[in-house]
């Protein structure tokens, strides 16, 4: 077998990128994303591209946040463990995956090269979760009306929010955070998110009980692809009343007052309260999405 080459792609050569199958519909699940040239990589076998990896951020960031984008040609899975280990920025791995492709022996074949190559990088499995889609004939439940909600300008209320909420939460994510520092960084890294999120703060809602008490939040969101469900959170104290669905379906509706066509959103496979609620309110399972993270980062 030829050596390897590794290349860092540039507007001259960005078309390297695509010569490559996507049996995973990668293209299509990025259609709105954009990506910078610079942050492409592909290997090549004899002039060939048999492995590509595409590093996002958003468009003022000096540094990407994921590889979100990553392929490997039929048994090349060394070639992709070599250009994920080569890349001068370690960071986390997202892999998308289409509905269907436990049952699909060629998507599943597809999927488990990624995962080979991913973990002879020294990447480890992070997370498992659920994408959602909504659109207009999903339709949208009416609000319950069991909760009032109130716009909160100051970040600290939020803040304390989250840490109440993260203080028993099942999202993996955020138990990563707590793990490396504490409740703190948990809710920080939460604000930080929506703070860089290009969606009005003042979009950003507490809600109550009929006694003024506070229940949760919910944050209806734009990231770079588009309206999303930011995140739903219910304080410990007043979970197993349902209230997770009540802010769900107020979170949705806001966006679709904003204008919102669609509405993107994720959970872990193991949040199953939370999975119920989407199910309920009417999203649509539409993929998967793996999340490795790189063990030397």
């Amino acid at each position: 077998m030829t050596d390897l080459v590794i290349r860092t792609l540039s507007a001259s050569d960005a078309h390297l990128f695509d010569a490559l199958p996507d049996p995973l519909g990668a293209r299509e699940a990025h259609r709105r994303t954009r990506f910078r040239p610079d942050w492409k990589r592909v290997a090549l076998r004899d002039g060939e591209v048999v492995a590509r990896g595409a590093w996002w951020g958003g468009p003022d960031d000096p540094e990407p946040v994921n590889i979100n984008w990553f392929d490997v040609a039929e048994g090349e899975e060394e070639a992709g463990a070599a250009l994920l280990r080569s890349a001068p920025r370690q960071v986390e791995l997202e892999i998308n995956l289409p509905g269907g492709r436990r049952d699909d022996p060629v998507l599943r074949a597809a999927a488990e090269a990624r995962f080979t190559a991913a973990r002879a990088a020294g990447y480890t499995l992070l997370v498992e979760r659920f994408l959602y889609r909504w659109t207009p004939e999903s339709g949208l439940p009416e609000r319950p009306g069991r909760l009032s909600f109130r716009t909160e300008p100051d970040d600290t209320v939020f803040f304390d929010a989250l840490r109440r909420i993260h203080s028993a939460t099942l999202d993996t994510h955020a138990l990563k955070a707590i793990e490396e520092g504490g409740l703190d960084q948990a809710a920080q890294e939460e604000l930080d998110f929506f703070h860089w999120c290009p969606s009005p703060r003042e979009w950003w809602q507490t809600a109550h009980t009929p006694d003024g008490a506070l229940a949760g939040i919910h944050i209806p969101a734009h990231n770079p692809s588009g309206p999303t469900i930011g995140f739903i959170g219910v304080v410990p104290e007043h979970r197993g009343r349902g209230y997770a669905f009540d802010l769900l379906v107020e979170c949705a509706r806001h966006l679709v007052e904003q204008g919102a066509e669609y509405i993107s959103a994720a959970t872990d496979r193991g949040n199953v309260p939370m999975a119920a609620c989407f199910a309920k309110a009417g999203f649509p399972v539409v993929g998967e999405r793996v999340n490795f993270r790189p063990t030397t980062a």
